[in-house]
């Protein structure tokens, strides 16, 4: 019988060539191409420019000179030492776009304008006619007699000896020096507490200063609120030749719609100011730099660009911009893609420190190392210790700070360490995919599978080995991965369906009665029959297909915790295979569970039973590859146990959640998958205050979290009213938790639960932590959607009541409550019943804390009153600014 076309290999091999063609721009496609790229640059042997050096702002500078950020007088000090230093430029990371005033420069600068408007002054005129009506007396009394004789000369007397007294008493003179000296030390006090004024002098002190500018980007509709200052403008790139019709084209370079420059005596003092705005892919790494940005028609290049024009003491007239093609720094040229995107090549790292030579800030600042070492260099200045800024992955690291990435720009640009996808790029990429699908549609069909394997596998080698050479080599980077993907998916389809042709001829041959054991085997393995389903499936006859389904009523006995009975079956097919899956280690832990494991109850009001850990000869149980000590508590949905890791001798924290006893069947794969994901965000918060996730597992039906053991309590021992801790110590404690969750939001993760049980505190060495990031999402039982309400009610936004979806504003309405219930004892939101309670938080304003403890500052009104705004969008934006704020309350309390 014929066989019908779609059937044909050709037309197999046509199918998947056009779905590759179709989604080569996929995420998941490209995707692919983005960490073949990461590898060829990691296989690249490229040494650093040793023109460049880094001043880390880092955890010991930190330690020693107080927390981020120092007043700026610290930090004109550096920039001074780099000024008789010698060294060629200076970048900073830094961003200078707020004043820094001390409150003491405020009351001398009401003391200056208080002098400057009284009479003191004037005292100079006042005092030289009073001195000259003094001299003309004493010249007309100079002949008055010692001893008066006539009431006329008595009074001439008297106005000799007052006129001779004030002239030897030398009061004028005094009174006026007095007075001077006065406004000389007004003047210098201001002088002294104007760290700005300081700072904008050591940057000016060298001429060799470049600074960061923030931009937003976006897409501009009209034109912006104010025009760019002309101190700013200045560094615009004014030589701009298109020749490739860029604007029709849509060639043109990243668009911003605001500016966040530094303040004006930093700009003018500056020698030169630079954009510092990461482009980051899809999958939040940095792998290239808009070297120029748009901002309504004007061209800010980059801090790098600019770092590297100075170094080569250029003007702002030796640089131009080629539309769609790159930039040029007076005969040095640096190629970009279409749309002014520069790929620079990153480093391996050489030390512990990366890939460039990095000095400690306080090392430098006190001399600790000699200012000659940045002679002639580009030094770049920026924050490393943990907590302080960001840091972003890069294609040789995962955690790379801003300084750094500026480090292999600026070493990347001065050797010409670029990687280019030129114009012919896509043609050549197209005509590969092309001739891959020639291939599978004309050639694989025709020709015997031993040849099909050779020739496949000698195209694979040539199309990664070519990927490979060109970026080593030739520093070109081609996308040969998605034909790769389509040459290997295409040939396993092609041969797989080959085998199952040939497969159905041995198919056939089944008996009719091993066909019926196997039926009736699922007939009786779906109604939970598992005794009679295994007496079935071992009358067939074994093959890899009964493996399959002895596997699955395998994992089904240990879903009902009948270890004996599913270590039977997996010992039945290990008689067959015992190489098949994991049944070795399923083996091995059904045995060991089955002496060791009692997981009480199958209730969903079960948490999750309890380990047995005791008894003689009796091995403790493992998590994963944890070993479980003892149990440390138990909560809603699971326990706690304390463990070890045995390999490396590490204490943890284990949080167990029985997924299968919390969630229906039909759901808990989604849930699984869901938990992992939640826990692999999780686990990528880094801060002193977040608790820190080290891994995440399943074993058998209970998923389970490791992370950092902590000591202390949770913070809901200090909420009631005889309990409260002091006012000071409460701020303390919230900023710092705002502080985390600025961090955690930065990274798109929401808590959704914040309450003081979720915050573990140690008062022996002061060290707070939020605990159960994704516990929230976790636990619920479908997706993340408008209409689900997750979170323990009181401490509930009211987008979070109303089911709408949330943000981090949300956790800063419930850090504001726990804040309300730290200070007074009760919370701000009371209810009867649940419902009640519910409108209250959406509805109810709240009671004034001032009402509820009248000691407290009115700055703390103010904080809660915006923290607890129904609309979100009245309240903190930030962690950051509600934590800034409650600083500046406790500071007003000292």
């Amino acid at each position: 019988m014929k066989t019908a076309f779609w059937k044909k290999d050709w037309f197999i091999g046509m199918t998947v060539s056009l779905l590759f063609i179709v989604t080569a721009n996929s995420d998941l496609l490209q995707g692919l191409e983005r960490k073949a790229y990461d590898l060829g640059m990691r296989a690249t042997n490229r040494v650093p420019s040793d023109k460049v050096a880094i001043i880390a702002i880092d955890d010991q500078s930190i330690a020693n000179l107080g927390r981020w950020p120092w007043p700026r007088d610290i930090q004109a000090g550096l920039f001074n030492i780099l000024a008789k230093s010698g060294a060629k430029v200076v970048g900073n990371t830094v961003f200078y776009t707020e004043p820094q005033v001390d409150r003491s420069l405020d009351t001398i600068r009401d003391l200056v304008k208080l002098y400057d408007g009284s009479s003191f002054p004037g005292l100079d005129a006042e005092t030289k006619t009073l001195k000259e009506l003094i001299d003309q007396a004493m010249a007309s009394l100079a002949g008055s007699p010692p001893k008066p004789r006539s009431t006329e000369e008595r009074k001439h007397f008297a106005l000799y000896q007052l006129v001779t007294f004030l002239n030897a008493s030398g009061y004028l003179t005094r009174t006026h020096k007095d007075v001077t000296r006065l406004h000389e030390l007004l003047t210098s006090a201001e002088g002294n507490l104007n760290v700005d004024h300081k700072l904008a002098q050591a940057i000016g002190s060298g001429r060799n200063v470049v600074l960061g500018m923030g931009f937003t980007l976006g897409h501009p509709e009209g034109r912006p609120d104010q025009p760019m200052p002309d101190y700013l403008r200045r560094n615009a790139i004014t030589k701009v030749i298109d020749e490739v019709d860029a604007t029709n084209n849509e060639l043109m370079p990243r668009t911003a719609i605001r500016a966040l420059p530094p303040l004006q005596e930093f700009a003018t003092a500056a020698t030169a100011i630079g954009h510092l705005v990461e482009h980051l892919d899809v999958d939040g790494a940095v792998r290239n730099e808009p070297v120029v940005l748009d901002y309504f028609g004007e061209y800010y290049p980059s801090i790098s660009i600019m770092l590297v024009a100075k170094y080569l003491n250029l003007r702002s007239d030796d640089i131009s911009l080629r539309l769609g093609e790159g930039i040029q720094l007076g005969k040095l040229t640096v190629p970009t893609d279409h749309y002014l995107l520069m790929y620079p090549h990153f480093y391996a790292d050489k030390d512990e420190f990366g890939a460039f030579p990095v000095d400690s800030f306080f090392d430098v600042y006190y001399g600790k190392i000699p200012p000659a070492k940045y002679a002639g260099k580009i030094v770049i200045i920026g924050t490393t210790a943990q907590g302080v800024g960001y840091t972003y992955p890069t294609p040789v690291s995962s955690a790379t700070s801003p300084a750094q990435l500026l480090a292999h720009k600026v070493s990347s640009i001065l050797l010409g360490h670029f990687y280019k996808n030129p114009e012919w790029a896509l043609w050549v990429e197209w005509l590969i995919i092309l001739m891959v699908s020639l291939y599978l549609t004309l050639a694989l069909p025709r020709i015997k599978a031993s040849m099909a394997a050779t020739a496949t596998l000698g195209l694979l080698i040539g199309l990664i080995g070519s990927h490979f050479l060109l970026m080593t080599q030739f520093a070109l980077w081609l996308r040969l991965m998605v034909p790769t993907a389509l040459l290997l998916v295409g040939h396993l389809l092609l041969t797989t369906k080959r085998y199952l042709i040939t497969e159905k001829g041995k198919e056939a041959a089944d008996s009719a009665a091993s066909e019926s054991n196997r039926m009736l085997g699922l007939a009786f393995q779906n109604q939970g029959q598992l005794d009679m389903a295994f007496e079935k499936f071992r009358r067939s006859p074994m093959d890899d297909a009964l493996m399959e389904l002895l596997y699955n009523l395998a994992l089904d006995f240990e879903r009902k915790r009948q270890y004996s009975k599913a270590g039977s079956v997996l010992a039945y097919m290990a008689d067959f295979n015992p190489k098949f899956r994991d049944i070795q280690d399923r083996l091995r832990r059904n045995r060991n569970l089955e002496e060791t494991m009692v997981l009480g109850g199958g209730h969903k009001t079960s948490a999750g039973g309890t380990l047995v850990l005791g008894g003689e000869g009796t091995q403790k149980p493992m998590l994963g590859r944890y070993q479980v000590e003892k149990e440390l508590g138990r909560g809603a949905m699971g326990a706690v146990y304390l463990g070890r890791d045995p390999k490396i001798n590490r204490v943890v924290a284990i949080k167990t959640i029985p997924l299968s006893q919390e969630f229906d069947e039909n759901d808990l794969i989604e849930v699984k998958q869901r938990f992992f994901r939640e826990a692999e965000t999780a686990g990528r918060l880094s801060h002193p205050c977040i608790v820190t996730i080290y891994d995440a597992g399943e074993e058998q039906d209970l998923a389970y979290i490791a992370m950092e053991l902590l000591k202390g309590k949770d913070l809901s021992g200090y909420t009631a009213r005889d309990r409260l801790l002091p006012v000071h110590k409460v701020l303390d404690l919230v900023r710092r938790v705002a502080e985390a969750l600025a961090y955690a939001h930065a990274q798109n993760v929401v808590h959704r639960d914040i309450k003081p049980a979720n915050i573990m505190y140690e008062p022996d060495t002061d060290t707070i932590k939020v605990t159960d990031f994704g516990i929230a999402r976790i636990t619920d039982s479908s997706k993340t959607k408008t209409g689900v309400v997750m979170g323990t009610p009181s401490y509930m936004s009211p987008e979070q009541l109303s089911g709408q979806k949330v943000d981090g504003r949300s956790d800063l309405f419930s850090l504001g409550v726990m804040l309300y219930q730290m200070l007074t004892g009760e919370l701000p939101f009371k209810g009867e019943s649940m419902a009640t309670l519910m409108y209250c938080i959406a509805n109810t304003a709240h009671r004034d804390i001032l009402e509820s403890r009248s000691d407290l500052p009115p700055c703390l009104s103010a904080i809660l009153n915006k923290t607890l705004e129904k609309d979100m969008t009245k309240r903190y934006q930030s962690g950051t600014d509600l934590a800034r704020d409650i600083a500046t309350c406790a500071e007003s309390r000292k």
